[in-house]
């Protein structure tokens, strides 16, 4: 599948984000991938993955694949370094998530140096995970394929929403020609649509689809209130 393939299955759709944390029920490549096919029958134009032994487990699915990698407890630790997203892009991501904020990464390289080398590695596309316009707008600059809004409320330029930041992906709309993927606490149909109509080219959705601890705590929560 080709760069502009990638882009047109993914302009409009939704992709699922498929992910768990050590010490979750979950926590297994083939329990992701088992849940990533299941959002595919459902109707997902692309899946978001951790971790480079489920992206493995994924690789090779009839939609796109982003992978990304989290490592470390610094500010940055969405694929942080060159070599991790090169060890992504050799697990078999089609799509590279990377952190696409302004700040300081762990090997010192900047936004820029980090996808031209990458370039030079694979040609896979390349995701920046942004937290604010400016971001964006450097991450373009940079070179990134697509601008996702997952870093928003996460570092200190914007304020954390309850839901997605609508005002973000408008204002990324009307100052990034790069396609834009809403992501971030899209917790309803109901805002995933708003996230498409606020301009974003498409729409990354994980907890809400595949996280039953959080899932199930939202029907508790509300049960508990009225009674």
């Amino acid at each position: 599948m080709t760069s502009t393939d990638m882009l047109d299955e993914l302009r409009g759709g939704l992709v699922v984000s498929c992910q768990a944390y050590p010490g979750e029920a979950m926590r297994d490549p083939r329990t992701m991938a088992q849940v990533a096919q299941a959002a595919v029958v459902g109707g997902a134009a692309g899946i978001r993955v951790q971790g480079l032994d489920d992206i493995r487990a994924v690789a090779g699915m009839t939609v796109p694949v982003i992978g990304l990698w989290k490592d470390g407890d610094a500010d940055v630790f969405i694929t942080p370094t060159l070599e991790h997203a090169k060890a992504v892009a050799d697990a078999g991501a089609d799509i590279i998530a990377i952190d696409g904020t302004r700040r300081t990464r762990p090997d010192e390289r900047s936004l820029a140096e980090t996808i031209t080398a990458l370039r030079e590695h694979t040609d896979a596309l390349i995701m920046a995970d942004c937290g604010s316009l400016d971001d964006a707008l450097a991450a373009e600059h940079a070179g990134a394929d697509i601008l996702g809004t997952t870093l928003a409320g996460y570092t200190a330029e914007r304020p954390k929403t309850d839901g997605p930041d609508i005002e973000l992906i408008a204002l990324l709309a009307a100052h990034c020609s790069t396609p834009i993927m809403a992501e971030g606490r899209i917790h309803s149909p109901a805002q995933a649509a708003a996230a498409a109509a606020a301009g974003a080219f498409a729409v990354c959705v994980g907890t809400a689809i595949t996280h039953p601890a959080t899932i199930t705590s939202w029907f508790v929560s509300a049960l508990t209130e009225e009674s």
